[in-house]
């Protein structure tokens, strides 16, 4: 067993929270260890074998304008890019991809071995050794490993609980022990804590599908990257397959549904709401006549099918039924069988903006542990726990994020403020600053900050600053250089006749004119494809940015309006059902305390400000 006794920071788990926060405290320059059941299942995609997406794609970027992992390693092993929302605005845009699992996991635990200040310790933590209000060491496997500060990243490890049908089984995953004793602890720690569920699909082997007739989705022509290392593809882009339910997959699963752990009363935490159980699915929607499934590879070389859709906890035979059922796998044979997992997290309203607990000095929190769902969310709050434990223990002043600057900044404060009642998951609707917060400027905004405290290593540091430098002279080239409308027209841009002469960025500005209609004209856009295309964005959105500044101005203002007792929320247009009845049920008196409602939005707000300034007005 490991000797040394003492370390500046240990963080607890290796998941997606625990090597996210275990790599930037060593980056800060703190000793650093990471307890892990086994150094072999670090880097391991416990459920999806997919990174990015809506809002989460947003994350990615960010954790990696820090010089976070799981950006550039998700790069390494992508086997399928696809930029979701293509169609829409680039705020709302959110790169996704398709990855190797194999690959990940060896890329990621290759980063770790060899990042200096870290070290890997393997054996289960079973205890903290508390004096009044800090925690002065864990216990390993029963040896002692002190630390200034603590990060713990269980994900659904702690008190842990497998359900297929009627069975169960104490586990964090299949074929890992679930933290039982650590569990035990903070319960007597006298912590807010509850019950929350995830669930995860059976796995599928690839040779027993019938991919013919099958419809596909192929990756897309021109990638969109994670991180802003990486300039080209690393693996072979494949193609997933597409099925979906029926009506005789839906009957199997309505004759079934009382086997289900989640219908039986097994299971008490609340789930996903925005990734349901195909039980939940048959039964929310019973007015659709089937849902899309997904064929998703687990790698280039993996024999496992992800079917994307249909995550349950019924029992064995009732998933082989209900998968037959669906087109293409009428004679798929099962490999792995799927399953809900139940397990303890912490109330996030008892963590501060730095993710530590408020009623202890030294122990911080990331990942499912505080009520969330997804690798990225994991990581992100990961970054946030590792640096700021490391500074803090470098005796550095510690960090926090804003819903001005990032997503981090907006999942963080929905957190501490608002609670979670169901897994929180990220989106683009949660951040009202979205025009400005976008994920291709995700470096622009963090980089900077991660510069100044350290965490961004120097290789990253000399290429970011090279770009901010090419972006300020190409800004200041397209503000200064002015067109006559003739001259524009010449471009093939059409402006309004009225004289007057017009700057670059402003002709950018209109949705009718392209990078392409300028950059062959001027040597300063020449090579500067990316860049190019990050100034038309920026132009694009300049207009509304400055808008959107005013409507948060006016926010801030209406925080302390009052919400009348008989305010008929059901009479505005553009509010969901769902927001309806939490604010029916909540009651606010103002919109401050709106503001503190579990999956209120600021667009939602927006709205009922509104309504009360008319309703005020008539």
């Amino acid at each position: 067993m490991f000797h040394v006794k003492q370390f500046d920071v240990v963080i607890i788990g290796g998941g997606h929270a625990g090597v996210e926060a275990a790599t930037a405290s060593a980056r800060l320059g703190a000793n650093t260890a990471l307890v892990t059941h086994r150094f072999d299942r670090l880097g391991e995609m416990s459920c999806n074998p997919a990174i990015g997406g809506l809002g989460k794609g947003h994350l990615v970027r960010e954790v990696d304008a820090l010089d976070g992992l799981i950006g550039r390693i998700g790069d390494k092993a992508a086997i399928q890019y696809r930029l979701l929302n293509r169609s829409k605005g680039p705020a709302v845009q959110g790169p996704r991809s398709q990855i190797d699992r194999a690959l990940y996991r060896s890329a990621m635990q290759a980063e770790i071995s060899q990042t200096p200040n870290l070290i890997v310790i393997e054996g289960e933590a079973t205890r903290f050794d508390l004096a009044g209000e800090r925690i002065h060491a864990v216990l390993v496997d029963d040896e002692r490993i002190e630390a200034k500060n603590f990060v713990l990243t269980t994900g659904t490890f702690l008190g842990g609980t497998i359900h297929i049908g009627e069975e169960t089984i104490q586990a964090g995953r299949v074929g890992d022990p679930a933290s039982i004793d650590l569990a035990s602890q903070l319960r007597e720690l006298n912590l807010p804590m509850g019950r929350l569920k995830t669930g995860t699909p059976p796995r599928l082997i690839s040779k027993s599908i019938n991919w013919d007739g099958l419809a596909s989705q192929g990756a897309d022509e021109d990638p969109v990257y994670f991180s802003t290392l990486t300039k080209h593809t690393h693996q072979e882009q494949i193609s997933c397959g597409i099925s979906e339910t029926n009506q005789q997959t839906h009957d199997i699963i309505n004759k079934n549904i009382h086997l289900s752990a989640m219908y039986s009363g097994n299971i008490s935490g609340a789930g996903p709401r925005y990734c349901p159980s195909i039980e939940d699915k048959v039964t929310r929607f019973a007015d659709k006549d089937s849902h899309q499934v997904f064929l998703e590879p687990e790698g280039l070389n993996d024999p496992l099918i992800y079917p994307n859709g249909i995550s349950t906890s019924l029992p064995r035979d009732v998933q082989l039924a209900y998968v037959r059922s669906m087109r293409g796998l009428e004679q798929v044979e099962i490999a792995e069988y799927g399953y809900a997992i139940e397990y303890d997290y912490i109330d996030p309203r008892s963590l501060n903006a730095q993710l530590r607990l408020k009623s202890l000095d030294n122990l911080y929190f990331a990942g499912q542990i505080n009520g969330t769902t997804g690798y990225e969310e994991a990581a992100a709050q990961g970054l946030v726990c590792g640096m700021n434990a490391a500074l803090e223990a470098l005796g550095k002043d510690e960090q926090s994020f804003s819903r001005t600057n990032s997503y981090i900044g907006v999942m963080i404060d929905d957190l501490i403020t608002r609670g979670v009642s169901e897994p929180y998951r990220m989106f683009t609707s949660r951040a009202e600053y979205r025009l400005s917060i976008r994920a291709d400027n995700a470096d622009q905004r963090l980089s900077p900050m991660g510069i100044d405290l350290g965490i961004v290593r120097k290789d990253r540091k000399s290429l970011f600053e090279a770009k901010q430098q090419k972006i300020s002279e190409m800004l200041q080239f397209a503000k200064e250089t002015k067109l006559s409308p003739n001259e524009a027209r010449k471009l093939g841009i059409e402006v309004k006749t009225d004289g007057q002469r017009r700057s670059l960025f402003d002709l950018l500005s209109f949705h009718t004119t392209s990078i392409d209609q300028i950059a062959p004209h001027y040597a300063e856009f020449k090579n500067m494809d990316d860049l190019a295309a990050q100034l038309k964005i920026e132009a694009t959105y300049s207009h509304y940015i400055e808008r959107q500044s005013k409507d948060i101005a006016q926010f801030e203002r209406d925080r302390a309006l009052i919400i009348p007792s008989n305010f008929n929320y059901r009479g505005i247009s553009g509010l969901s059902n769902e927001l309806v009845q939490k604010l029916e049920k909540a009651l606010p008196a103002n919109l401050s305390e709106a503001n503190q409602i579990e999956g209120i939005t600021p667009a939602a707000l927006t709205l009922v400000a509104a309504h009360i300034r008319r309703a005020g007005a008539a």
